[in-house]
């Protein structure tokens, strides 16, 4: 039989509900309770329409010009394009854009030790000839006391002008558009020749290499000013 207390009320169903109380409140306190302060869930990401005034999309952006000093390469169907598959036929590493870059690399390389005057690093890359030439030049130079400054601003651009093979040497030359300070300087550093004004040159260089060797060094035969 359930206790009552003096008035008639059942003690038991008041135990009852203090226990209930308490397992509510507890369980609230483990479980936590929404405050209005929590972050609301994140919208879905909406594209950036980008609209304009008129509501209509603006155009793609224009594709990047091409670089100034971009090298077009001979038309394989072309004489001088036919000989550089003759080449690449003989010799299966050749590829004319990849001839291209060493020679304007070489191009650069030759130009600042002809300025220098240093021997070292133009003999491997000269004919004998030529590097006699050059030599005699910087000898002079030197002879008379006088300096080279020359300095390469840009390169424009480098074309294969010609190409031959004969048996398995190629032959092929290349034109170099580029700006240039060239300038002779005297002991006491007054200009006996050129400029430091920068000017823009033309230039053919002839380079040789024979394409049965396994060095694949290619040498300067001949430079000229267009």
């Amino acid at each position: 039989m359930m206790g009552a207390t003096g008035g008639g009320f059942p003690i038991d169903l008041i135990l009852f509900g203090m226990i209930a109380a308490f397992l509510v409140l507890r369980l609230r306190s483990i479980l936590g309770k929404r405050q209005g302060f929590e972050r609301p869930p994140e919208p879905m990401a909406r594209p950036d329409l980008r609209v304009v005034e008129d509501g209509m999309a603006p155009p793609p952006p224009p594709p990047p010009a091409p670089a100034a000093n971009a090298r077009a390469l001979p038309d394989p169907a072309s004489p001088v394009g036919r000989t550089l598959v003759a080449m690449h036929s003989v010799d299966s590493n050749f590829a004319p854009a990849g001839f291209l870059d060493g020679a304007e690399g070489a191009f650069r390389m030759i130009v600042a030790a002809f300025a220098a005057g240093d021997r070292a690093t133009l003999r491997p890359l000269l004919s004998d000839d030529t590097y006699a030439a050059f030599e005699g030049a910087i000898a002079a130079r030197e002879q008379a006391g006088e300096t080279q400054r020359t300095e390469i601003h840009d390169i424009h651009g480098a074309t294969i002008e010609t190409a031959e093979l004969r048996g398995g040497t190629a032959s092929i030359s290349v034109a170099f558009t580029s700006d240039q300070v060239n300038l002779t300087l005297d002991q006491a550093g007054k200009e006996v020749a050129g400029t430091d004004a920068v000017t823009e040159i033309r230039d053919i260089w002839t380079f040789e290499r024979d394409l049965g060797s396994p060095d694949p060094s290619w040498q300067l035969v001949a430079a000229r000013s267009a």
